[in-house]
């Protein structure tokens, strides 16, 4: 049996996490032809759980591995060229600024970082044992 349709329902890929969630909106292929899955996954965004991170101050940094991700050694990397290792951790934008010594825009939600850039900041919080 076919599983193709004329409709599919819409999907983005989670910038952040890498989860597909619906968008709400129904394609259809205009010449009712059976072209498309159940589900078609058309661009990026974010999912609700770090679209309200990113609405109440906070950055993601999401860690990737630079030599698995399609432009190793690019300044500024493409979503769908980065490998992602699972690691994630979040900022408040203040502590963002302050941390890395530079401004990030109000739209920008996320940005990549290198293997280890997290457990450095973990580092930092860290009690210290005594």
């Amino acid at each position: 049996m076919n599983d193709k349709s004329h409709v599919s329902l819409e999907q983005h890929v989670c910038l952040v996490c890498g989860a597909a969630f619906d968008t709400g909106s129904v394609l259809l292929d205009r010449r009712l032809r059976a072209s498309m899955e159940r589900h078609t996954k058309t661009g990026w965004g974010l999912c609700p759980e770090q679209q309200k991170l990113a609405d109440d101050g906070f950055v993601a940094l999401v860690e990737c591995d630079p030599q698995r991700s399609g432009a190793a050694g690019a300044w500024r990397m493409k979503p769908e060229q980065a490998y992602r290792t699972g690691r994630l951790a979040h900022l408040r934008r203040a502590v963002f600024a302050q941390v890395f010594k530079a401004p990030i825009d109000d739209e920008q939600a996320c940005v990549f970082v290198e293997s280890g850039v997290i457990e450095q900041l973990q580092a930092m919080t860290a009690p210290a044992e005594g």
